[in-house]
């Protein structure tokens, strides 16, 4: 199937633009590569190649996103290009070559994909989409390691820029979503629930992370505005609406949102605390 780069409906040419090289020891099938990108649109051709050795002087000038890269090639092959860059300079790499005896390899490799010769327009698009893909994960983790090296240099730096996630009152909270940095006051925050090792905070209908364990953060919290209620979940108090018996002498918390949470037995006496208190 091919995508007509003007139409809505290509996924590829509505995308941020990528910047990538063409590595081939015959100009014809670096021609073709290059008319596929043409007619799809959203990708930059910054150079070509013809051997592994200008393939790595080209790499390591223009730095890429993405190197389409033929395996066989006078010099050195593909693989041996690859060994010779450093870790942050490769970039996304789908393999184009006649020869399948290398498909393992390549894949040992972390590429993208495997583009074996002669191949279709729909193949050769599918690949590209799953570079796509593969490029926007790098970007993500780029943006949130260098989040993370900014939330750890604020929580550790003394004065003003630290008061916020050293707030031992819990009243302001130092988040990360989505590429960007929240300060959420806590009376803005519905619960929060543990996911992996981050912290899912839910905010009006949205939801944002902050890598950091639940002990630590119970700690920060002010106990007279949240309530832990399960070993993976806090609540704002402010929020609770009714307890719902569930089953086998369980409740389930019901929030004024209508969200349903489970209340875990080992914090059946937190919540019974709080009732005796509001009595």
């Amino acid at each position: 199937m091919n995508f007509d780069a003007a139409s809505p409906l290509s996924p590829v040419a509505t995308a941020a633009r990528l910047r990538a090289v063409i590595v081939d020891d015959e100009p014809a099938a670096r021609r073709g590569v290059r008319l596929l990108l043409d007619r799809e649109g959203g990708v930059d051709v910054v150079g070509e190649a013809a051997t592994g050795l200008e393939a790595v002087e080209l790499i390591r000038r223009e730095k890429p996103d993405l190197a389409f890269l033929d395996v066989q090639m006078p010099g050195a092959d593909g693989f041996e290009a690859l060994a010779e860059l450093d870790a942050a300079t490769v970039p996304a790499v789908i393999f184009v070559t006649a020869y399948d005896e290398h498909a393992l390899r390549a894949f040992e490799v972390s590429a993208v994909d495997y583009l074996l010769k002669p191949f279709d327009d729909a193949r050769f698009f599918a690949a590209l989409r799953r570079a796509r893909e593969e490029i926007r994960r790098r970007q993500a983790d780029q943006v949130n390691d260098r989040l993370t090296q900014l939330l750890d240099y604020l929580r550790h730096t003394r004065g003003p820029a630290s008061a916020a996630p050293e707030d031992k009152s819990g009243d302001r909270i130092l988040v990360k979503s989505s590429g960007e940095i929240f300060f959420l006051k806590a009376d803005e925050i519905d619960w929060i629930e543990a996911e992996g090792d981050y912290m899912k905070f839910h905010v009006a209908g949205r939801s944002h992370l902050m890598r950091e364990t639940m002990a630590r953060l119970e700690a920060r919290l002010d106990p007279k505005r949240f309530i832990r209620i399960h070993r993976s979940t806090i609540v704002n108090i402010d929020r609770l609406r009714k307890l719902s018996p569930s089953f086998a002498g369980e409740y389930a918390v019901i929030l004024q949102d209508g969200t349903k949470l489970k209340l875990s037995r080992g914090y059946h006496e937190r919540i019974a605390v709080l009732l005796k208190q509001a009595l």
